[in-house]
């Protein structure tokens, strides 16, 4: 650790103990955010645990709150009320490069302004690590996670010259590159065609498996019932209800929450519960 990573006393422990399978990694407790021009926060006493080898899903309409709740947990966003812990720590008081270390965040939108190799990008993800032991392991860590996210046929093209869907492999690539076991990422299956949607959400649930922490905002609910372990169903700034996904996304919660009515029955081969509107 740097001298001023160690002179912090706010600093997150990672223990055998916060990485088994259900110790509460990263938790929201009671956090209200505050809605410019409006008397309606965008976000009203929420709360949420991230565990250790869980993917939680994070669901709900536009505007419901997943975002604003999500930039908190990410710890982009300071709450006008309510705390935000990793391990214990007040995630505000993490200095940026230790937080860098325990947590990757794929934001929505990941522009990168100079043609930059795929590979290079990539490998921006090993910086939090650099002058530190971890560094000997970066070119493993960034060929793993090129061929994670089918792009190493693309290593040597610039990102510019990429498709959309490209790009956003790439910032996944980036932030699997980071090797952090707490994980946020913000919808990102929305810029992929079908099968590298499910390439991203069987790396995102593959990692839960290996103990990580794993939150993702979706906004296909078949997806969140089909991967997620539990899943938090958001709606006008509130937590609606958590739990695993069966419980939560009922054609009753569904309804409520998104204002159409739909059927929720179970799939003729897996059994897992598929949304479908009703038309």
């Amino acid at each position: 650790m740097t001298p001023v990573d160690a002179a912090t006393p706010a600093t997150p422990t990672t223990t055998a103990a916060s990485t088994v399978a259900g110790a509460v990694r990263l938790a929201a407790r009671g956090v209200t955010v505050a809605r410019t021009g409006s008397a309606a926060p965008a976000l009203a006493d929420a709360s949420i645990d991230v565990r250790a080898g869980e993917l939680h899903a994070l669901v709900g309409p536009n505007g419901a709150g997943k975002s604003t709740l999500f930039g908190v947990l990410a710890g982009d966003l300071a709450p006008d009320a309510g705390d935000v812990l990793l391990d214990g720590a007040p995630l505000g008081g993490i200095p940026p490069r230790l937080l860098a270390r325990h947590r990757a965040v794929l934001l929505q939108q990941n522009a990168v302004s100079f043609p930059f190799a795929v590979e290079q990008v990539v490998r921006m993800g090993r910086a939090p690590w650099a002058r530190t032991p971890a560094e000997l392991d970066d070119d493993a860590i960034v060929a793993g996670a090129l061929e994670a996210t089918d792009l190493v046929a693309l290593a040597g093209r610039t990102i510019s010259s990429l498709s959309g869907g490209e790009r956003a492999r790439a910032a996944l690539a980036r932030v699997l590159a980071q090797a952090c076991d707490v994980l946020l990422l913000d919808e990102p299956t929305a810029a992929l065609d079908l099968r590298h949607q499910e390439d991203v959400l069987r790396v995102a649930r593959s990692r839960a498996r290996e103990g990580a922490a794993v939150a993702v905002v979706l906004h296909d609910l078949n997806a969140a019932l089909g991967v997620a372990d539990r899943v938090t169903l958001l709606a006008d700034g509130r937590v609606v209800a958590t739990g695993g996904p069966a419980e939560v996304l009922t054609a009753e919660a569904i309804e409520d929450a998104y204002g159409q009515p739909v059927d929720v029955f179970p799939h003729p081969v897996t059994g897992i519960p598929v949304v479908a509107p009703r038309r």
